[in-house]
């Protein structure tokens, strides 16, 4: 690797350690064995640098987040209950890619170019849910899906994410989330008249 990538992967290692608000030029340079002129002369600036390092976090954590939501659930389990118990584990085993992928969403609040590659992420991770689900390929799905299911999936998620980063002790389990969302079921179909 020449100095460019040694970079990257020191701030990307930087943002997953301490966080994008804490990251200093120097942490930088010391992950990376390389040196302080080197950012600007490859990135422009260490600012430059972060948003490449978040952009590409971002897609490590859909990579690493695709692979463990589709992978098998336990024998006899239901679908629904195995599709959260494997998102509380990768919440629980991946904690630093979530939680870069929650500073990206802040970060991109000030920054044009993370929000416009965040908005694409957004609906990317849309139709993945959406595919995950069904069980639809992804170039197969109708915009509706997409818009109403997998958008609805994404939201689940992160007030879940929220709940275990916050106290993981009273956040609530597979099982429990699922029986929340057929109690939501239930009240959003219409009653008999």
């Amino acid at each position: 690797m020449g100095h460019k990538e040694d970079l990257l992967v020191g701030a990307k290692q930087a943002l997953l350690e301490k966080g994008y608000a804490r990251v200093t030029a120097r942490d930088i340079v010391a992950l990376s064995g390389t040196n302080l002129g080197s950012i600007g002369y490859h990135y422009g600036s260490t600012d430059a640098l972060m948003t490449a390092a978040m952009l590409s976090a971002m897609e490590d954590w859909g990579d690493k987040i695709g692979l463990a939501l589709a992978g098998p659930g336990r024998a006899g389990e239901e679908q629904l209950v195995g599709f959260w118990r494997r998102v509380i584990g990768s919440i629980t085993d991946d904690r630093p890619l979530w939680m870069a992928s929650i500073e990206i969403v802040v970060q991109a609040e000030h920054n044009p170019k993370l929000r416009e590659q965040l908005a694409a992420g957004v609906e990317q991770g849309r139709r993945g849910m959406a595919s995950l689900l069904t069980g639809v390929p992804e170039d197969q799905l109708d915009d509706e899906t997409v818009r109403t299911l997998g958008a609805v999936q994404m939201a689940l998620m992160s007030g879940i994410l929220t709940q275990w980063f916050t106290d993981p002790a009273t956040a609530p389990g597979p099982e429990e989330i699922v029986a929340g969302i057929r109690a939501l079921a239930t009240m959003a179909t219409p009653s008999p008249a």
